[in-house]
């Protein structure tokens, strides 16, 4: 079978970046060819013998999904007239899943949409993308979501005969690359006390994220800990302004990164405090890791954590997050208990389910 994908693929950041990528390479080992459309990035190449290509726009809000929308839409029907690809497999709705679509009805060729999170939670709340939302979903021939929550949602929005081609592919984690005996020099990097432990977040600073909260939660904290927020957003200069203004100590923002698995090994624990979250790919990733975790009791998070891998609290309350953050951090028993499960848990989300 010849596929091509459309959304973030690496070098881009991020969950959907993450899961396209181990998709692509599970399909690749099965024997079929793959193809990725994704947006422009300076260090974009082929990988691993899978063939890369972009569709120009610009990093302007508002206008970067529109331009890409177009410039996409014309790249995507080159590819599957050169290549006679037989599935167009789109990760995000709008607009890689609108340009699937389109194409699909345009070229009679068959279109799944795997939707992650926000494209659901965020943009369903705008009428007009609502529609074309619902459009896009009931003209794909598979739909697939990344946790039980997120079919949920998606059946919430009362569309004909979605439950006959919806169904769940959970996010994966490549334990390779994250396992508990990487090594690191991350803490000589940042020059970071030795002796104190490590509360660390990774992810976009968006609002969904609830950074904030985790920030608030330091002068509630009676471990004397750093909090370390790895990510990069539009919130960045608003969330470390606040550390700044009100003079918060301990808290370091690095930016964004790429080499998230030689960080991990760092963190005595890994918080997600999130207000809105799909699943959390992070999660697995500190799981694999052997780290405990922390997060909040949104979207598919409980379907992954739970009393034997971590701490779970309600979200936008830093004075839960603080006290379950010292729970684990004076615990090193508790801390070991954690670790042990969460490495064994992790072990049912390491290859991607193949949905067609």
């Amino acid at each position: 079978m010849k596929i091509c994908m459309i959304g973030h693929f690496p070098p881009h950041l991020g969950g959907i970046s993450s899961y396209t990528y181990l998709l692509a390479k599970e399909l690749k080992s099965r024997g079929d060819e793959v193809y990725i459309l994704t947006y422009p990035h300076k260090k974009i190449g082929d990988i691993e013998d899978i063939p890369v290509f972009t569709a120009p726009t610009l990093n302007i809000k508002g206008l970067r999904g529109f331009l890409f929308a177009i410039s996409a839409t014309f790249k995507l029907i080159n590819i599957v007239r050169k290549y006679k690809i037989d599935i167009i497999h789109a990760h995000y709705i709008m607009p890689p899943g609108l340009i699937t679509v389109f194409c699909g009805m345009f070229l009679g060729v068959k279109t799944a949409i795997t939707i992650h999170g926000s494209d659901i939670f965020i943009l369903t709340r705008n009428s007009l993308l609502r529609s074309l939302i619902r459009f896009t979903l009931k003209k794909a021939d598979y739909i697939f979501v990344v946790s039980d929550s997120l079919k949920n949602e998606v059946l919430k929005l009362g569309i004909d005969g979605i439950e006959n081609k919806l169904s769940v592919t959970y996010n994966t984690v490549d334990i390779k690359k994250f396992n508990p005996d990487n090594e690191t020099n991350f803490k000589e990097e940042l020059q970071i006390d030795p002796k104190k432990p490590v509360i660390l977040f990774v992810g976009n600073l968006v609002w969904q994220k609830g950074v904030e909260f985790l920030i608030r939660a330091k002068e509630f904290l009676v471990e004397d800990a750093v909090i370390v927020i790895v990510g990069d957003g539009p919130l960045f200069q608003e969330l470390k302004g606040i550390v700044e203004f009100e003079g918060i100590e301990d808290v370091i923002f690095t930016g964004a990164r790429d080499d998230v698995d030689k960080i991990m090994p760092v963190a005595d624990v890994v918080v997600l405090p999130s207000i809105s979250e799909s699943f959390g790919i992070v999660i697995l990733e500190a799981m694999a890791s052997g780290k405990p975790v922390v997060a909040t009791n949104v979207g598919g998070i409980p379907e992954i954590v739970n009393d034997e891998t971590g701490i779970i609290v309600q979200p936008e309350d830093p004075v839960a997050l603080a006290e379950a953050i010292d729970i684990v951090l004076k615990d090193k028993e508790l801390q070991n208990k954690f670790s042990k499960a969460a490495i064994e848990q992790v072990m049912q989300y390491t290859s991607v389910k193949i949905p067609y």
